[in-house]
């Protein structure tokens, strides 16, 4: 029974739905982010000091994420009233990187029940049986899982890295492309592989102003978008 409990959505699944408290009232999830992008991330708990610097990233990057349609959602196994006892010292004292007075203005889940984390696996006994680990789900306009990041309680998360990881997917979805290691928003990208061996020969002898062939099965193009 357990396991099941803590069974994670994997990727190309449904998101469990929820109806949660948050320190912006209750939302119901996936209903109330219809249309968008959604990073649903987890910590540990309040008032600790790698929570501290990753909430003060997180809020500074908000308008960015917002850029790109995207919502952001926190959960800990805290009360509400630690969230806000929290989020308040963060704003009033709290100076971290050049970054002060952070106003924290997405919702935190108050997940005292447990309920969402066991729904979304952020529960990992061997870790902690009474703290979130640090999961990050990105969700689609559709509540479709589709990329999940996990990190142990001792290490911070790169944002930088989960917007760029949102970047590549919305392009995917949009050019049907693929995009290679270390893509950065501007670099090339990658053709879909063809599926036979004429079609592989037509791509590579026709390679030339609009992309090129490194071999039949990794051709590049410029990015559809260029550079932001």
């Amino acid at each position: 029974m357990e396991e099941n409990e803590n069974r994670m959505p994997l990727i190309g699944e449904k998101a469990p739905s929820f109806t949660a408290e948050t320190t912006q009232g209750v939302i119901h999830f996936p209903d109330d982010y219809k249309g968008k992008w959604v990073v649903f991330f987890s910590h540990p708990a309040d008032f600790t000091p790698v929570c501290t610097t990753e909430f003060m990233t997180f809020a500074s990057m908000e308008d960015e994420f917002r850029a790109l349609n995207t919502e952001l959602l926190g959960l800990s196994i805290d009360s509400g009233y630690s969230h806000i006892a929290w989020l308040r010292t963060i704003k009033e004292k709290i100076q971290y990187k050049g970054m002060k007075d952070i106003e924290v203005n997405f919702p935190v889940i108050s997940d005292l029940t447990m309920e969402v984390s066991k729904a979304f696996g952020m529960l990992q006994p061997a870790a902690s049986k009474t703290q979130a680990v640090r999961a990050v789900f990105i969700i689609d306009p559709k509540a479709i899982v589709r990329a999940i990041l996990y990190y142990p309680l001792s290490n911070g998360r790169n944002m930088d890295e989960v917007k760029r990881l949102l970047i590549a997917m919305q392009h995917s979805d949009e050019h049907n492309i693929a995009t290679p290691a270390n893509w950065q928003l501007g670099d090339d990208v990658i053709i879909p592989p063809p599926g036979s061996c004429g079609t592989a020969k037509d791509r590579v002898d026709a390679a030339g102003k609009d992309y090129e062939c490194l071999d039949w099965f990794l051709c590049l193009k410029p990015c559809p978008h260029g550079k932001k």
